[in-house]
């Protein structure tokens, strides 16, 4: 088996038209004589399945009485360069893989993807991410479509990634294709397109009149016109919330942080990550910054990347920094927040830690531990 799993598959990409023949009749061994398979056992010996994944996967592999073809699919997949993990998740995802036929199905699949340009390891993620499509021939004419609509087979395999592998399911001429023309009319390019449905793959796979409502919201909720910058970025920030949510998101965001109507707009045109952020988060970062900074409302509104940081281990510690190094007189002159906070923690260090080592030598101890989520003493004001 070790040295059938070797070799197999390793001229099929090479040279596909002359010896996938033999190297496919290579990859059939003789169906043992053994009346008693146990497949459970099976699937956790040779396929790396855990106890419990064995036994839910054993229910679609009833009718298997010999490994004959299980072994054949595992050295085939070992060409291809699977890792065990590799294999053991596309078991697990589809347990049917092991019924497929290397020499009608998953043979002549490799050539057709290797036609399409993609690489042995390429093929091999395709492998454990496509939930049952790998086994049926339609895979390449899918992927001959999707490819260039994504841009590239990387960007694909990102999508399927994001547990988006029904693409591979939906309908591309009653769904995918309405949706690609919709949203190319909403001033969406090529490159435009292939990152949305790389990061969000559901504006691809949804149901065209979702995709036109979710463009429609952010157009009457959001003020962002169709062929705008910020369009897609848009659609990407409403893609997984209904019409009602981001209303009340909205809503929360006028009445938490003082905004008005302009305001959030001006707001969300910056960060349109706030939409996802959840209301407790919200509403501790506006107490912290409005109450204990000081800053105004408007102030946070024209900087709202502030509100996506760590409040306790960015824009509190760096805040009794800033606060610190002001009552004993060590700022040559007034520092502004958001200036403070932004900065990576490389340059803040070499801009508020280290020039003050000799006069504060417990400095950078201290906002150490205020990251942690401590408070020394040098950092408790009245």
């Amino acid at each position: 088996m070790l040295r059938l799993r070797s070799c197999i598959l390793s001229g099929i990409v090479s040279s596909p038209s002359t010896s996938l023949h033999r190297l496919l009749a290579a990859a059939a061994p003789a169906v043992p004589t053994s009346p008693a398979f146990a497949v459970e056992d099976y699937l956790v010996e040779t396929c790396g399945l855990t106890r419990p994944q064995a036994l839910k996967a054993s229910a679609k592999l009833s009718h298997l009485k010999s490994p004959a073809n299980p072994d054949a699919v595992l050295a085939f997949f070992a060409g291809l360069g699977l890792s065990s993990a590799d294999v053991a998740a596309a078991v697990v995802n589809d347990p049917k893989l092991l019924c497929a036929s290397v020499k009608r199905t998953l043979g002549p699949n490799v050539v057709g993807l290797t036609g399409l340009g993609l690489s042995n390891s390429e093929i091999a993620r395709l492998a454990s991410l496509s939930y049952g499509i790998f086994r049926c021939r339609s895979i390449v004419p899918r992927l001959q479509y999707y490819l260039p609509l994504f841009g590239s087979c990387e960007n694909f395999l990102r999508g399927l990634e994001r547990r988006s592998f029904y693409i591979l399911n939906v309908n591309i001429e009653r769904v995918v294709k309405p949706n690609v023309a919709f949203l190319r009319q909403c001033g969406l390019g090529s490159c435009d397109l292939a990152k949305l449905f790389t990061r969000v793959p559901v504006m691809l796979t949804s149901n065209p009149e979702r995709v036109q409502a979710k463009a429609a919201c952010v157009e009457d909720l959001l003020h962002v016109p169709r062929g705008s910058g910020m369009f897609t970025q848009a659609l990407q920030a409403v893609a997984y919330y209904s019409k009602e949510t981001i209303a009340a998101t909205l809503e929360y965001l006028v009445k938490t942080f003082r905004w008005s109507d302009g305001e959030v707009g001006i707001a969300l045109s910056k960060a349109l990550s706030l939409l996802a952020r959840s209301k407790d988060m919200l509403l501790r970062r506006s107490e912290f910054l409005i109450s204990n900074v000081g800053l105004e409302s408007s102030y946070i509104a024209h900087r709202p990347v502030m509100l996506t940081y760590s409040l306790e281990g960015r824009l509190r510690p760096r805040y009794y920094v800033l606060k610190f190094l002001k009552a004993n007189g060590l700022l040559d002159r007034d520092r502004d927040y958001y200036n403070t906070v932004v900065v990576t923690e490389k340059v803040f260090a070499e801009k508020f830690l280290r020039p003050h080592k000799e006069a504060a030598p417990h400095l950078a101890e201290d906002y150490a531990a205020a990251c942690r989520g401590e408070v020394p003493n040098n950092f408790r004001f009245r």
